[in-house]
């Protein structure tokens, strides 16, 4: 199936991100049933927000997050693609804009060799991550089990999941090379 024309741009205009907003509240309210108060959070307005849309109509089909945390590691979040839409990799193009992003922020801030960005995963999509590399983070209990048993996993889906806004997530964590 071929994609349609489209391109990714980061939303500067109340609008574009307005647009942003709108693929979020369809793909997670509407569709998901996440509660609509908890689509926009305290971290949209200083977040970088990337929006997807067709050419040349300009119609906003998809979007994805980041912005810098406080402990100083770059957060992939809200990464939602309208459902009509998800045949044409779309999601795979947002996840390497904003790795493109993240790889041009990290070196403008003097980081030289890496930079760790970490997604809160639903369940069922944590493949998708581990394709880019992102790996299940272990807990210390975990590593500790794993030592004194000798049980380690080179499995990177294996981790703590933990429940957010209802549904069962997981941290994956990425070492993005620069």
């Amino acid at each position: 199936m071929e994609s349609p024309a489209h391109e990714i741009v980061i939303a500067r205009s109340e609008a574009d991100i307005q647009h942003c907003y709108d693929v979020r509240i369809a793909v997670f309210h509407h569709e998901q049933k996440f509660p609509l108060e908890t689509e926009i959070d305290e971290f949209d307005p200083t977040a970088t927000h990337f929006l997807l849309r067709l050419t040349p109509s300009a119609t906003p089909v998809g979007t994805i997050r980041a912005y810098r945390a406080p402990g100083g590691y770059y957060k992939l979040s809200r990464l939602a693609v309208l459902k009509a839409y998800r045949g044409f990799r779309f999601g795979h193009e947002l996840v390497l804009a904003l790795h493109g992003w993240v790889k041009a922020h990290a070196l403008g801030a003097g980081s030289t060799e890496w930079a760790e960005i970490v997604s809160h995963s639903q369940i069922p999509v944590k493949g998708f991550y581990t394709k880019f590399g992102y790996q299940a983070e272990v807990s210390a209990l975990s590593l500790m089990k794993n030592l004194y048993l000798v049980q380690i996993s080179d499995d990177p889906s294996q981790g703590a999941e933990f429940d957010e806004e209802g549904d069962p997530h997981q941290k994956m964590v990425l070492r993005l090379p620069l």
